[in-house]
């Protein structure tokens, strides 16, 4: 089987030193796999309102002065919503997902009657209210109806494993509850949308950041309920800024300069780094990705 990695950047800014660790390790793990592999860019701008214009072609930009071009030409979601509507579809047949008319300040109500955490990771822990009805209310949006899932495939507890972090598990309807998978603002969920391009892409191995790992076993519910192939998984460490978060376009990371060999050079020998590689000893960027390969071979010993 031929194998397909992805790097999915959301345009709402440049890349930064963050975003290019992420982007390396899907690189190197593809083209570790040798030449049969391939490496794709898809844009992940489902969420309209937090895109910026133009920010996606200089993402492409800021990849191809790393060295880093796809192997088939970049996809846009805005651009695969008819996907994303026939997924929808198919979960409701089978009463799997249901339209949802809790605001915000319904769940947070209904929680605090129950006695149960306001939210997990940030997230609201939605307690089912809409799952047998919206009794009168308006739908505000379509949530996937993980605990009716879960109960049909036990024992209930999801359990798969990262090829850096090990073993994992989550009980997603107890730790999440059914997510959302359309908001009511009309955008599509993160959840729903990666898994539908995935398997429409025919992505083998998904390598991301660790702080995307807490999303998989949703994931990896959808993509059963829908019927759709698993891919293994590996997220990659984190930067971290100075307050110890996770450097992001929110807490101030610097747009990666990229407008040289040097400084793209550079900024990928600090992202290797990260990943654990000996970034010294090339002095062009096509000598250090071709010996990053190698030793990424060594250090997770992707599957053929």
């Amino acid at each position: 089987m031929r194998r397909i990695g992805r790097f999915a950047p959301s345009p709402t800014g440049p890349l930064h030193a963050g975003s290019l660790v992420a982007a390396l390790a899907s690189w190197l793990d593809v083209r570790a796999r040798g030449p049969q592999a391939r490496w794709l860019v898809r844009i992940e701008d489902a969420d309209t309102e937090r895109c910026l214009p133009g920010m996606d072609q200089r993402i492409l930009a800021q990849l191809a002065a790393c060295g880093m071009r796809p192997d088939a030409p970049p996809q846009w979601q805005t651009r695969r919503t008819g996907l994303y509507q026939e997924a929808l579809d198919r979960l409701a047949a089978g009463r799997l997902a249901y339209p949802c008319g809790c605001s915000r300040k319904d769940i947070d109500l209904a929680l605090a009657a129950r006695g149960t955490p306001h939210a997990r990771h940030g997230e609201r822990v939605y307690p089912g209210t809409c799952r047998d009805g919206l009794h009168g209310k308006p739908a505000r949006a379509w949530r996937f109806a993980a605990s009716r899932f879960e109960a049909s495939q036990p024992p209930g507890l999801l359990r798969w494993h990262d090829r850096r972090l090990g073993p994992q598990q989550q009980a997603v309807g107890d730790e999440v509850g059914d997510f959302v998978l359309r908001r009511a603002d009309g955008p599509w969920a993160y959840q729903l949308a990666v898994v539908v391009d995935d398997a429409d892409q025919g992505v083998t191995d998904v390598v991301r950041g660790a702080d995307l790992a807490d999303n998989t076993a949703r994931q990896i519910l959808l993509q059963r309920a829908l019927g759709l192939p698993t891919p293994s998984y590996l997220h990659a460490p984190l930067v971290l800024a100075a307050d110890g978060d996770k450097l992001s376009k929110q807490n101030g990371a610097a747009p990666l300069a990229t407008g040289t060999p040097a400084e793209a050079l550079a900024a990928l020998q600090a992202a290797a780094r990260v990943l654990g590689l000996q970034p010294e000893g090339a002095a062009t960027l096509s000598e250090a990705l071709a010996a990053w390969v190698v030793e990424w071979r060594g250090l997770y010993n992707p599957p053929p």
